[in-house]
């Protein structure tokens, strides 16, 4: 009775207000509205699919309105500076007054809870040395490499294009170009958008793709034409990701647009899910004998791969057939279970994979075990945004850091977390012409630049106060945690 009542109620005053117009006609946009609103009611009251809009009808939408913009509440009003998730406001702006050139000192001190479990720090000289007047470089490519590559510290980690628009793609690659560093290109294959000039490292997946057959097997011919391209520097074989090892990436429909499937060889308008594994190989002596075909087709360019750590057993298996076989990459790449990716299965972004920190150091101090280190240079991935952050990469044990989403904010990402979706409000991930148009390549090139060539004055700044002037100075002596109240060097922790 209670319902029906409210019902004969609102019909009642809906009749009034009609009834009104005769005499007040400036009521007529009153009535428009309340005519909308007894539509959706009577809508909500008989639709049998959302609970909330049945019990609460009208009322109800304002519940889905709320959940629709709780990221953006919950960012812009909710969250503190230095705990939102993924990357939290204080890094977020790290990164935008880098790219902009804007103030890039902080005042009052640090925000941070200097006694909470886990904090770092970095060790400082009483007896600074002088500042680095250019950042070190580092040469990749060993005894088996005939081109090996001279790369900076800091660099564009793996983003596809089709993950990426065509704007961020060009933006970046203009940005590598200017800067002096590099750009992977994801697995998703090289595209006009990433011959600008940069430097680049072709990234090879599970899919195959831009060197792949129509079965999606892999096709040598197709690879070493790309190979052979001089903006192509390195090769790099991706076995998994940290944001989802052991699944692949993923290409919704919604992304696959004619272009990116011509690039990829995939049929266009479909959701592309890369394979878990590879075809070409399933086991550590196939991996290195394609490390090595790879090496040839490409005219001995730096070949190396990339992996997040699962089971240690595979890599030490990987690392005994290395000493067997003769057969050693020129680098390895790192990437944590806290990698970054545009789509991938909750799951396997919460629960599978090694995390950065460990897997790093398992991986040094296992090529270190076998004596491989000083021919396999180390890359390594995963929330990489500050100079210490590479300060404490290079002290672990890495030789080199990449970054991608540091880079997405330098081009402007908001942390809008609509990545897969083809909506982003940015115009980086997606290829929607009408949201592409707010990212201005000519423009956002220059952040990219800049934020690379700040955070690297950043880390020589850092460097110079630990009173290094060499990168073998770098040890995991001068990093320091806090464990159960206790501080601990690194060097104590992973002894």
């Amino acid at each position: 009775m209670k319902f029906y009542f409210k019902t004969i109620v609102l019909l009642l005053l809906i009749a009034v207000v009609i009834a009104s117009l005769f005499i007040f006609p400036f009521m007529y946009i009153f009535s428009v509205v309340i005519l909308v609103l007894l539509v959706t009611f009577l809508y909500d009251i008989f639709q049998t699919k959302h609970t909330i809009l049945r019990n609460y009808p009208v009322l109800g939408h304002l519940r889905y309105l709320l959940e629709g913009i709780g990221p953006e509440l919950h960012q812009y009003f909710v969250e503190n500076d230095t705990e939102g998730t993924p990357i939290d406001r204080n890094h977020r702006a790290y990164i935008y007054e880098r790219a902009k050139l804007q103030n890039e000192t902080h005042p009052f001190g640090t925000e941070l809870n200097v006694e909470k479990e886990n904090y770092k720090w970095m060790q400082h000289s009483i007896y600074p040395a002088k500042k680095l007047e250019q950042p070190p470089r580092v040469i990749i490519g060993n005894s088996s490499c005939k081109q090996p590559y001279n790369a900076s510290l800091f660099n564009i980690s793996a983003m596809s294009f089709g993950a990426l628009s065509k704007n961020a793609v060009m933006a970046l690659n203009l940005g590598a170009k200017a800067g002096n560093f590099f750009h992977d290109t994801g697995e998703g294959g090289i595209s006009e958008y990433h011959l600008k000039g940069g430097d680049l490292v072709f990234e090879i997946g599970t899919g195959y793709f831009g060197c792949r057959t129509e079965d999606g097997n892999f096709d040598p011919d197709k690879f070493k034409e790309k190979a052979a391209y001089p903006e192509v520097k390195m090769i790099e074989i991706k076995i998994s990701q940290g944001a989802k090892p052991g699944h692949g990436g993923v290409l919704p429909a919604v992304k696959n647009n004619e272009e990116i499937a011509k690039i990829r060889g995939v049929k266009p308008h479909t959701t592309v899910l890369s394979p878990p594994g590879h075809k070409t190989f399933n086991n550590a002596k196939g991996l290195l004998q394609f490390v090595q075909q790879l090496r040839e087709l490409s005219n001995y360019k730096p070949v190396g791969f990339k992996l997040s750590i699962g089971s240690k057993d595979e890599f030490v298996e990987i690392c005994e057939e290395m000493l067997h076989t003769g057969i050693k990459p020129d680098f390895i790449t790192v990437d944590g279970a806290e990698g970054g990716t545009g789509a991938a299965p909750i799951d396997f972004s919460n629960y599978v994979g090694m995390p950065w920190e460990k897997a790093l150091v398992f991986v040094v101090d296992t090529l270190k075990h076998f004596d491989l280190k000083k021919d396999i240079k180390i890359i390594t991935a995963t929330k990489i945004f500050t100079a210490f952050d590479i300060f404490k990469a290079l002290c672990i044990g890495a030789d080199i850091c990449n970054s991608a989403r540091g880079m997405m904010l330098a081009l402007g990402c908001i942390q809008a977390l609509k990545c897969d979706t083809n909506k982003c409000p940015t115009g980086i991930t997606t290829n929607q012409s009408n949201l592409m148009r707010g990212l201005v390549v000519n423009d956002k090139w220059k952040r990219v630049k800049n934020y690379h060539h700040e955070t690297l004055n950043d880390f020589l700044e850092l460097f110079a106060a630990a009173g290094c002037t060499q990168l073998n100075e770098l040890n995991r002596k001068m990093i320091y945690k806090q464990v159960n109240d206790e501080i601990l060097s690194y060097e104590e922790i992973y002894s």
